[in-house]
């Protein structure tokens, strides 16, 4: 039992470690943009109608590092402020599977092929998703009835005067951003050590095989079950080594951050049940062509998806910033609930 626990904190460490001066850098990178790029600027590029805003949205969802409570808001306020369906649901679709913090951390973990074709997957899913809207869901094309969400505060989505916003940027970045992934991070560390520990070698490849089944079954535990876009990686770099192939842990890794019960839920009442379902059925087509694809193109994937990290960054960095960055992590937890015990005092 002692050897058992001792080799599930080294396995939560030496994961902790490998992604953490990306996560970091993520984090800075985050919140420099959360600084200069407003909700309004958002808004003022994205409305509209036709091809080019489904585009621009698509693509601009990639990178933006709204935290979740932002990514339903924007969306829903993009399309109360004249955006299309087909755009609004093209910048849900994108948002959330990836960020400029999950891009690291998935270089970390799982190589450069792996972080350059996760956010292609989440732009072209965008796209695909926003054309079909406006293909076959034209009962409105924006400002729909009923309440909007409550759009984020300054510290959530960095407005502000202008002399302040590389402050609250940096906010952003190490304090709600954080506090908004930091519970979901670790325990998707704590999962992907427990499949290290206790799954055994070849497992997921003997079980499910490396084809369409394996990444029917991927999806099927995605679409239920919530990961953000960060959290998801440890996990899908354990199953990887453990057998499962780099198709089915992309399909995972796309399917677990974009289907959630909010979204779709605010989905399904603001832009009807139509969109829903169409929104649903861009996801799961999209990620398994995306799986297919990659087994395709990358059969040497999963070979080099961990073995590569230890050579690009000295072993003695890694280990600074894995305590670095469990301080950032427990500063912001720390301070998110004494805010959330503040609030409801004041109740």
């Amino acid at each position: 039992m002692i050897e058992f626990i001792k080799l599930l904190i080294i396995s939560f460490w030496n994961t902790l470690a490998e992604m953490s001066p990306y996560l970091l850098f993520g984090f800075l990178v985050a919140g420099i943009l959360s600084a200069f790029v407003s909700q309004s600027v958002v808004e003022k590029h994205l409305g509209g109608k036709g091809i080019w805003p489904i585009l621009k949205a698509s693509l601009f969802g990639v990178p933006l590092p709204l935290c979740s409570c932002g990514v339903i808001p924007v969306s829903m306020s993009l399309y109360k402020h004249g955006a299309g369906r087909g755009s609004t649901v093209a910048f849900l679709l994108s948002t959330p599977q990836t960020g400029i913090d999950s891009i690291f951390v998935t270089l970390s973990l799982l190589g450069p092929v792996f972080a350059i074709f996760r956010p292609f997957a989440a732009f072209f899913t965008g796209i695909v998703g926003g054309v079909l809207v406006d293909a076959f869901d034209n009962t409105n094309t924006g400002g729909a009835n009923g309440p909007i969400p409550k759009k984020c505060t300054d510290d959530c989505c960095g407005g502000g005067k202008r002399s302040h916003k590389l402050l609250k940027g940096l906010k952003h970045g190490f304090v709600t951003l954080p506090a908004d992934i930091g519970k979901p991070m670790l325990a998707g560390l704590a999962i992907a050590a427990i499949i290290s520990a206790v799954v055994p070698d070849d497992f997921f490849a003997d079980k499910l095989g490396t084809g369409i089944f394996a990444m029917l079954v991927m999806m099927a535990l995605g679409i239920p079950v919530y990961v953000c876009a960060s959290a998801s990686v440890p996990m899908a770099a354990a199953m990887i080594m453990k057998g499962l192939s780099p198709g089915a842990a992309l399909v995972f890794l796309m399917t677990g951050p974009a289907t959630n019960a909010a979204s779709f839920i605010t989905i399904w009442k603001i832009l009807g049940s139509r969109t829903a379902i169409i929104y649903l059925i861009s996801v799961a087509g999209c990620a398994l062509a995306a799986g297919l694809l990659l087994d395709y193109i990358g059969a040497d994937i999963s070979a080099v998806a961990i073995s590569h990290v230890h050579q690009m960054i000295p072993a003695a960095v890694n280990q600074v910033c894995a305590l670095v960055l469990l301080g950032v992590l427990a500063f912001a937890l720390f301070k998110n609930k004494k805010s959330d015990i503040k609030s409801q005092a004041l109740i």
